[in-house]
């Protein structure tokens, strides 16, 4: 088993869901699992998250990084070149990039891996340069993240992210999407497209085909022009019925091209960041993180 390193430095995002509560809560836990903790950070000032990790990266060979995807998500290229783990805390509204290292959702299970887990390599996904962990989206999902009230988010959580999505599902418009790989070009009408680098989204296993060592990017579009199609898609996948694999067409590869009409914002791990067009694609073995070692888990 590759092991952890046992120093590290604690950054929590203050400002994401959990954030400020959680954050005495999981300095005090980590040393009690035997972390040498070298530093730790509360962060109340977005701008300042990139500033500290950079120098925590040079300090440390680990370096936890507690918040939501958004958070894990921008800081990501950070790591890139760089030998030092990248180890999480899921302190978000729907904490997909843990579901997808298979990291639980709890903060006793998140130390555990930190602490007993494994290091591995994993791919990230690429849009236009920037580099993300998880999962990017076009369709309903980024009109929900780009216009959901930062309040709602922050004290009803995935709940009120279901009661934003109802009110913006009345506003929502299909739209004709295009994927260029290398058997050619390949036209839907959609009513949601994940670009997937992992298997979560919205804090649900969508893209069950994905792997973070598969070396390919994953383009999964729900078809159709109902909205209703696509709450059945997420119903049906969400309890895993076996018609799930009706509502979703798939196209995979190192290189992709995607363009929609009307052009639309990409939501990438929650936060708006590009538009289409774009090319996609993947970086192999860019980072190396903490998780869960095999069987660690298992009851």
């Amino acid at each position: 088993m590759n092991r952890l390193p046992k120093q590290a430095i604690l950054i929590v995002n203050a400002m994401s869901r959990k954030g400020e509560a959680a954050f005495a809560e999981a300095r005090e836990k980590l040393i009690a699992a035997g972390i040498v903790l070298v530093e730790a950070h509360a962060v109340t000032d977005p701008e300042r998250m990139d500033e500290t990790i950079k120098a925590a990266i040079a300090k440390a060979p680990m370096v936890i990084i507690g918040g939501g995807d958004g958070s894990l998500s921008s800081s990501v290229d950070l790591f890139l070149g760089k030998s030092t783990v990248f180890a999480i805390l899921p302190l978000g509204t729907a904490n997909s990039f843990a579901g997808t290292l298979g990291v639980p959702k709890d903060l006793d299970s998140a130390i555990a891996v930190i602490a007993d887990g494994t290091r591995k390599r994993i791919d990230l996904g690429c849009i236009e340069g920037d580099f993300f962990v998880n999962a990017a989206a076009l369709g309903l999902s980024p009109l929900i993240a780009d216009t959901v009230p930062h309040k709602l988010k922050k004290y009803l959580g995935m709940v009120g992210y279901l009661l934003w999505a109802l009110r913006c599902a009345f506003r929502f418009k299909p739209f004709r999407l295009t994927v260029e790989d290398d058997e050619g070009r390949h036209s839907v009408w959609a009513t949601e497209a994940r670009i997937a680098n992992g298997t979560h989204h919205g804090g649900v296993e969508l893209v069950e085909s994905q792997d973070l060592e598969s070396g390919e990017i994953v383009v999964q579009a729900v078809t159709g022009t109902s909205v209703w199609g696509l709450a059945w898609s997420w119903f049906a996948t969400l309890l895993k019925l076996r018609a799930r694999h009706g509502t979703t067409c798939e196209w995979r590869g190192r290189t992709l091209r995607i363009e929609t009409r009307p052009r639309l914002d990409i939501s990438v791990d929650g936060e708006i960041s590009a538009r289409t067009p774009v090319t996609v694609r993947v970086a192999k073995g860019a980072i190396e993180v903490a998780a869960p070692r095999e069987g660690q888990f298992e009851v």
